[in-house]
């Protein structure tokens, strides 16, 4: 199961930065250039930080869907990940709005997006780490 555990690890995080690059880049590309001004000028030398952030984000969802979530399916892989980006959402989107000048578009785009992506990733954790059939 160990193994199993691993490899949901990688296709988590790989898939996560597939689905980041779809939703940042290219469908929120636009309104990031919008609100240039409001963002910092290094970025782009620290997305190593994000990198590792992803990566962290990875073990922990798998972890937690290895620990606790019972029985082990694609079905419950789904809710999982739509609960975990629910709640994921709530903070990115919401909690930086109230906080940061940002356009209610981008966090409303951040909440949805992540309830999306964390549902695709909790279907994809729910397809490697299952119970052994019987």
């Amino acid at each position: 199961m160990f193994k199993k555990y691993l490899l949901a690890v990688i296709v988590v995080f790989v898939a996560i930065e597939i689905l980041d690059f779809l939703l940042h880049g290219l469908i929120l590309g636009a309104v990031y250039k919008e609100t240039a001004s409001i963002w910092r000028p290094d970025m782009d030398k620290l997305m190593w930080v994000m990198y590792v952030v992803a990566f962290l984000q990875s073990i922990g969802f798998v972890y937690i869907y290895y620990k606790l979530i019972n029985p082990k399916s694609p079905f419950h892989g789904v809710w999982y990940g739509l609960t975990y980006g629910f709640v994921a959402g709530v903070g990115m989107g919401y909690a930086t709005y109230a906080m940061f000048p940002i356009p209610y578009k981008l966090a409303i785009s951040w909440f949805i997006g992540s309830i999306v992506i964390y549902g695709i990733v909790g279907w994809l954790t729910g397809i490697i780490v299952k119970e052994k059939a019987a």
